[in-house]
């Protein structure tokens, strides 16, 4: 006699569906339209191979694009002492805020009422550099010597005022943990090219020394509702990038893919009868991991990089887990495949140290990405590889603390005004678009929301931000929710 659970037609049966404990995943999964076979067909090659092709009706548009690095310095950045001078914030220095620059506006709990703030210069002077005229800080004299490569937004706001949030809002579009983030989005809708790296990855850094590092939290590159082979695979920064990649004592290569050959096998006939996409996930992740073995230790050696390369990314790239080696390794991500790399740098949460600890984190960040943009550049890649620089704000153009103790100067959140920049990928380079009011600290001119940075990222690799969705809880969900629109001026 069959058993039920083989018995292909037993779903049919009232029995049958009681013994199964049949559910809709059951259901897709057995029906003649063959839903399960296929999506599993889908995912292995004739060698048995995990494979991800993305959906059928992308790219939407051409792409200009087609992968993206993010450089997300975590702990939020401060645009009047880096990226958006404005001469009359210098001028009014030790002087309030006027009240209709904030009228209205929510600030933190550190900040409450800003009522009697006083204005705070910048701490270094601004210059301006290239063809471009770009203003850039002398905190960044190397990300300035770029400078004509680089589309600076200047007009970015933002609705968060705390940091989880506020990155979560960026990287999956919203506040809220639990939705899908960006890379998953690209990883569910444009597949993964590499059959031998993950095709999103994750690298986290923090300055040493520093007292102000953000969390890292594993939602920063979740996949939310979507199936979870699309999250970020996240390389340690320390030791083995992934963990439990090397065979266990007394197991050969060859005796490892035979275990996997039969895993996958039980694998397959469940998920034939389940149809849980999990599985399929389950499948795909025990083969990534087994390629891995040989394209991580390859990936991570650099020892065929030329020395000109490696001095180009500064003193610290040879040093696993600092920003220098996570941005070179970026690079070298890319050329093998993978399509989205998130970089996460924490320590720029400046509330008491922006005379000292900025120039710890600019030190540690600005040569490394001056790099990779001119690397890429270099290889004929950043032609069609964006490149993105940015936090989850910016800082108040006002003191928090005591003007009279300089060694102690800070800046507190701030959504209303922030810059970020981007290179390559398609957009126009040499330019800065929109603008902050004369003192910083409002956006006021081509004012740029994180949903409309988010519906030009995707427009950039092909992609109608309101037609790549998922249907979860009865809703069909989007990385820019209910609104955001294509920055049009910015694209080359």
């Amino acid at each position: 006699m069959d058993h039920p659970i083989l018995n292909d037609d037993s779903w049919k049966d009232p029995i049958g569906q009681a013994r199964l404990g049949i559910n809709r995943r059951h259901f897709f999964g057995k029906t003649a339209t063959g839903i399960g076979t296929a999506a599993l067909a889908s995912l292995l090659t004739r060698d048995g191979q995990a494979k991800s092709i993305g959906l059928p009706d992308l790219p939407h548009v051409a792409p200009k694009a087609k992968r993206v690095i993010y450089l997300f310095q975590n702990g939020a950045p401060t645009h009047t002492d880096l990226w958006d001078y404005k001469p009359r914030q210098a001028k009014m220095h030790g002087t309030p805020v006027p009240n209709e620059y904030f009228a209205g506006k929510r600030f933190s709990t550190m900040t409450k009422d800003p009522t009697g703030k006083l204005m705070l210069a910048p701490v270094e002077p601004f210059t301006q550099h290239g063809q471009s005229g770009s203003w850039v800080s002398r905190f960044m004299p190397h990300t300035a010597s770029i400078a004509d490569e680089l589309c600076f937004v200047k007009s970015m706001h933002t609705e968060a005022v705390n940091h989880a949030p506020g990155i979560s809002f960026f990287l999956s579009g919203a506040e809220i943990p639990g939705r899908p983030t960006l890379g998953a989005w690209l990883s569910y809708g444009l597949g993964i090219e590499s059959e031998n790296l993950p095709g999103f990855v994750v690298m986290t850094s923090v300055s040493k020394g520093t007292s102000c590092g953000q969390i890292f939290y594993d939602f920063y590159w979740g996949s939310g509702f979507l199936p979870s082979k699309h999250q970020g695979v996240k390389f340690r920064g320390q030791g083995d990038p992934v963990l439990y990649l090397a065979n266990p004592n007394g197991m050969s290569s060859k005796m490892r893919r035979g275990l996997l050959d039969d895993i996958a096998a039980i694998n397959e006939l469940k998920f034939k009868q389940a149809g849980d996409p999990e599985i399929s996930t389950r499948i795909s992740q025990y083969e990534m991991a087994y390629r891995m073995q040989t394209s991580v230790p390859e990936l991570t050696d650099i020892s065929s990089e030329p020395q000109h390369v490696l001095d180009m990314y500064g003193p610290q790239v040879e040093e696993q887990g600092t920003f220098a080696y996570n941005c070179l390794m970026a690079r070298r991500l890319i050329e093998r495949g993978s399509r989205y790399v998130q970089l996460m740098h924490a320590g720029w949460d400046q509330h008491n140290s922006v005379t000292t600890e900025l120039y710890t984190q600019c030190r540690d960040t600005d040569q490394p990405s001056m790099a990779l943009v001119k690397d890429l550049k270099e290889r004929g890649l950043l032609e069609d590889t964006l490149v993105i620089w940015g936090g989850e704000f910016g800082r108040t153009p006002f003191i928090q603390g005591d003007i009279n103790n300089r060694p102690r100067w800070g800046r507190d959140h701030h959504p209303y005004a922030f810059t970020v920049w981007m290179a390559g990928g398609g957009v126009k380079p040499g330019i800065s678009y929109g603008a902050s009011d004369d003192l910083g600290m409002n956006a006021v001119e081509n004012k740029v929301h994180v949903h409309d940075f988010q519906a030009t990222l995707l427009h950039l690799l092909g992609i109608d931000h309101e037609h790549l969705t998922y249907r979860f809880q009865g809703r069909y969900f989007r990385l820019t929710d209910v609104h955001g629109h294509v920055v049009k001026d910015i694209l080359a």
